[in-house]
């Protein structure tokens, strides 16, 4: 006799009952997962004068700003909306790094105002336009100065930040003529160093490799008389999406890196994870509507759609599927996996094996913690889904499915016509 079906569980909750409750599409994340993943981090840290400054734009609900608030993790920004997220969530301003090519004279003003542990500056302009804006507010900005390495992370095209044609980040010859014009920046403390190279990344020689010119210059302008007192190494640490196939990093093996790369360096290192914090701790739970067989291949209709999860999409990226509810007496069958927005790119998989699947059975899309929900629009006016935190065997709704009403608040009908 073949084994029972046996409903999944995430985090101790039974995900069936927690479907037929909260409703489909659900972003559903492990609490446990994500606080295991920051410890594991920390712990390979030991010894390094390292902060974590988490990478907020891969999911950025209060909730889960939160749990890194209340493990001591900092945050990486890119607007003044990350802003105003972390600081309600408890991180503390003086824990937040604010990165991004295009800040506002406003964002920039408000980070200022706030007390932010450092800009990562990325042009000459923002360099001015943040010495400016300082010396208007009688105050000092910290900066770090993003190298662009040229260094190939051998990552997707879409994710890749530190090559030459990329818009992150400034050369190494720029950077050094900032920093020997540094004297003439009276309001703007220039004493760090930044690269970020990519995201989803699988090997550690892109690491060696962008490091080593970063340790490179450091020594340099350190004996140029330029004293550097934060390098901050980025993030990218990639994670598991194909179960079978891809080998993430090692925790010990990252920190061993910075550590061989950066010997002898005596100040403060931050790193910028993200993805790699909760990616695999969340979930996307979807319902089959239906199964629609073309003339060529068999579609699995299900109710999530490339705008609760862009990543298929956009990037042409895998995520792992799988029945909630495992039945090994049904056969395996080949699918294209899609979703019900009207655009050919609204496709999860394709040619995809699973257990034969049924209208109302329920799937996990796996791995979807990082630019699931973050990413997520309203196209086709399909309101936002619901997300819910899971902690051993408890769980708490952290965004309610969008009301209809709440979708469509800010517009209205054209009547006050002006003119300019």
């Amino acid at each position: 006799m073949p084994a029972p079906a046996v409903p999944a569980t995430l985090d101790g909750v039974d995900l069936t009952a927690l479907a037929a409750q909260l409703g489909t599409p659900l972003h559903a994340y492990s609490a446990s997962a994500i606080r295991a993943r920051i410890e594991g981090l920390q712990s390979a840290l030991h010894g390094l004068d390292a902060g974590i400054r988490y990478a907020v734009k891969a999911n950025s609900n209060l909730a889960v700003l939160q749990l890194m608030a209340a493990a001591g993790v900092g945050a990486d920004i890119v607007s003044s909306g990350e802003l105003r997220r972390c600081l309600h969530a408890g991180i503390p301003a003086d824990r937040i790094v604010f990165s991004g090519v295009g800040k506002t004279e406003d964002e920039m003003t408000g980070a200022l105002d706030a007390g932010i542990e450092r800009f990562n500056v990325e042009s000459h302009d923002e360099l001015l336009t943040l010495q400016r804006i300082a010396q208007a507010r009688g105050s000092v900005a910290r900066a770090a100065v993003r190298i662009n390495p040229d260094v190939d992370a051998q990552t997707h095209a879409k994710i890749s930040t530190g090559k030459s044609e990329n818009k992150f980040g400034v050369s190494i010859d720029e950077a050094r003529r900032w920093f020997a014009g540094r004297a003439r920046l009276s309001h703007v403390q220039l004493d760090g160093l930044h690269v970020h190279i990519g995201s989803q990344i699988l090997s550690l020689q892109p690491y060696r490799l962008a490091l080593a010119r970063v340790a490179d210059f450091w020594r340099e302008l350190e004996q140029a008389g330029h004293p550097i007192r934060s390098i901050d190494v980025g993030g990218g640490l990639g994670v598991r999406y194909r179960a079978e196939e891809d080998q993430p990093i090692a925790a010990a093996d990252y920190a061993a890196v910075i550590g061989e790369a950066l010997a002898g360096y005596q100040g403060r290192l931050l790193l910028e994870p993200g993805r790699y914090l909760v990616a695999e701790a969340g979930i996307l739970l979807t319902r089959v509507l239906r199964i629609k067989q073309g003339e060529e291949r068999q579609f699995l209709v299900i109710d999530a759609a490339m705008n609760d999860l862009q990543r298929p999409s956009l990037y042409d990226a895998w995520h792992d599927i799988v029945p909630v509810v495992a039945d090994p007496t049904r056969p395996m069958t080949r699918y294209d996996i899609v979703g019900p927005v009207c655009e050919t790119g609204d496709t999860f998989a394709r040619a995809r094996e699973l257990p034969e699947c049924r209208a109302g059975d329920l799937l996990m899309i796996m791995a979807t913690g990082a630019y699931g929900a973050s990413m997520a629009s309203t196209y086709n006016s399909r309101p936002l889904a619901a997300e819910a935190m899971l902690n051993q065997g408890r769980y708490a709704v952290i965004r309610r499915r969008q009301p209809f009403e709440e979708m469509i608040a800010g517009e209205q009908p054209a009547r006050n016509w002006q003119t300019t």
